[in-house]
């Protein structure tokens, strides 16, 4: 054992970590999204939840990053921190995949089929494949699945050279005296948290205790509480990132922490006091990488039989440990950065807050024009009151989009991440619109203005107009739909003709006397508003559309409709045209 065997082992360690987070943010990009929408359905039934938390781990290859993400969700008051328990199980159940895998590396035999399951035999395969698939590829998704096979064969690459690299280890005395201290099961517990503790993944402790085993020396003694440690160590991650969150919050933390400690409490202390009794023979056997796998698996599944019945306990407990937590208020933006472990769940969450923000700003706007001819002043504060709110959205979006966007994303995310950027001004402006509109409303109520019939109807037919666009925005943005959307322009191009028509008629009265100098001012106000409100609308409605391919380029795409002979653009023009008459 020489300073090139600790260095290539470090460098195996390397390859290995790196192989792990190439797969794992690979995969990650291949997640569909809806995880809101799939927690929240299944949350009602324990099973369900477990069986939630053991594929979302597999798809993303972190238990680490799902105990993260729950933090940020409970700390977003997305989901309630009872509703994470399950979820934890089943991630504790889904993390023992890698060591499955890692195990092939102790096969022994000589029949080509043994060989072909070895680490060292099929990983250059799955290198080649995935490189030629990502070089050849123009597909994201189709490169995404090149960089999980590439991740792969390096993590299985960087387990093959620490375990050749660990091989001398078995030699030097001093080592075997160091590997006996590990008999002792609570230094094992011990040290292997420890050890979890500093490299923040179980996976990767446990994948270095079986490239250890490979080389001989560890025996089933020492590794059954070293696993026991390596799952309480991969605690640390989750207890880091509750720093600075809400209490309930925390309780994902702790609650994680307990499941572990409680799990090793009930899997060790019966396990020795039958150990005392029956002197079980193969404690001093030499275990192989298999057997971990096994163990790692039995600990985790066997935690989650037995505590599955006492959640409701569990949660008691961690209340207990943990008191108080505050209650949603109805209305908390929190964009938590936690979420960022996970980026799709963060896209799809930072979705979710933007469509809460279109709703409000559209509501708004729509009580601000029902006030208009019939003012309240409880009404108009509660615009106000929302126009705040919405002014909130827009810094958190802002910030939390700035962050989101620096971060390595799949095509789609990337594109919804841009549809947002495009669309929160507007939405913002069209609050902005809702409190001029409260004053105009107020100016009409204090001044006891009154419109002349011509005047009234022409008011009548464009806040009609006006509340299609708004409604059909806000609903082609909340859906995505393209197709709706391409009915936004029309109308809006129907509305600026309308604008310019009752600022011609307004003229016309006032040369007449059937108008006043006044009356020319609230109304002027009065469309001017509602133009820019129906210009934001069309923005948003260009930013659904060109999400569909990426371009976003509005200019070009107004200008193709309105210019280039779009028959759909001209029927649809001439339909509102006919309907929103003057």
């Amino acid at each position: 054992m020489d300073i090139f065997s600790v260095t290539t082992m470090l460098g195996g360690l390397a390859f290995f970590l790196y192989g792990m987070r190439l797969l794992s943010d690979s995969l990650e990009k291949s997640y569909n999204g809806d995880l809101n929408k799939n927690l929240k359905a299944v949350t009602k039934n324990k099973f369900f939840t477990i069986l939630f938390g053991i594929g979302l781990t597999v798809a993303v290859q972190s238990s680490s990053a799902v105990t993260v993400m729950l933090v940020g969700l409970v700390n977003s008051g997305i989901i309630e921190f009872g509703d994470t328990i399950g979820v934890m199980m089943g991630s504790n159940i889904g993390t023992t995949l890698t060591a499955w895998i890692l195990s092939l590396a102790g096969l022994q035999g000589d029949a080509w089929w043994i060989n072909i399951l070895k680490p060292a035999n099929f990983s250059p395969i799955l290198a080649f494949v995935g490189i030629l698939i990502t070089m050849i590829s123009k597909r994201q998704k189709t490169r995404n699945i090149g960089s999980v096979l590439l991740g792969f064969s390096i993590l299985l690459f960087g387990m093959t050279v620490m375990s050749d690299s660990m091989a001398p280890l078995t030699e030097i005395e001093e080592f075997r005296n160091i590997l006996t201290a590990f008999k002792n099961p609570v230094l094992a517990v011990f040290v292997g948290a420890i050890f979890t503790g500093i490299i923040q993944s179980s996976a990767a402790s446990v994948a270095i205790l079986q490239a250890f085993s490979i080389s001989g020396g560890i025996t089933y003694g020492m590794a059954i509480p070293l696993i026991m440690g390596l799952n309480i160590g991969t605690c640390v991650t989750a207890l880091l990132s509750s720093i600075g969150v809400s209490k309930n919050a925390k309780k994902v933390a702790v609650t994680h922490l307990s499941i572990k400690i409680i799990g090793t409490l009930i899997f060790l202390i019966p396990f020795y006091i039958l150990d005392a009794i029956f002197n079980f023979a193969f404690i001093d056997l030499e275990i192989t990488p298999f057997m971990i796998a096994v163990i790692h698996s039995i600990f985790n599944v066997a935690t989650t039989i037995v505590l599955l019945p006492f959640t409701k306990q569990l949660e008691a407990l961690t209340n207990k440990l943990v008191p108080g937590g505050e209650k949603s208020d109805g209305f908390r933006i929190v964009l938590d950065d936690r979420l960022l472990a996970m980026p799709s769940v963060a896209v799809e969450r930072s979705l979710e807050t933007v469509i809460d923000m279109s709703d409000l700003s559209m509501q708004a706007f729509l009580e601000s024009v029902e006030i208009l001819f019939d003012y309240d002043d409880n009404k108009a504060e509660q615009i106000l009151e929302m126009e705040e709110k919405i002014d909130k959205y827009e810094d958190y979006l802002g910030t939390f989009m700035m962050k989101l966007s620096k971060i390595s994303l799949s095509d789609a995310d990337t594109k919804n991440v841009t549809k947002i950027l495009h669309t929160i001004d507007d939405f913002e402006r069209i609050g902005d619109h809702a409190v001029n509109l409260v004053d105009v409303a107020r100016e009409i109520h204090e001044k006891k203005v009154e419109f002349s019939p011509d005047a009234a109807k022409e008011i009548k037919v464009i806040t009609a107009a006006m509340r299609e666009i708004v409604e059909m925005t806000s609903q082609c943005f909340r859906t995505n739909d393209p197709i709706l959307a391409s009915n936004v322009e029309p109308l809006e191009q129907v509305i600026d003709g309308l604008k310019l028509n009752i600022k011609k008629n307004h003229i016309m009265r006032l040369q007449t006397g059937a108008c006043t100098i006044n009356h020319g001012f609230v109304l002027n106000d009065m469309i001017t508003n509602y133009g820019r409100v129906s210009d934001h609308c069309s923005n948003v409605a260009v930013a659904v559309i060109e999400s569909g391919h990426g371009t976003f380029g509005t200019h070009e795409y107004l200008n193709s409709v309105k210019n280039h002979n779009n028959e759909d653009f001209e029927k649809k023009f001439n339909d509102y045209s006919e309907r929103f008459a003057i």
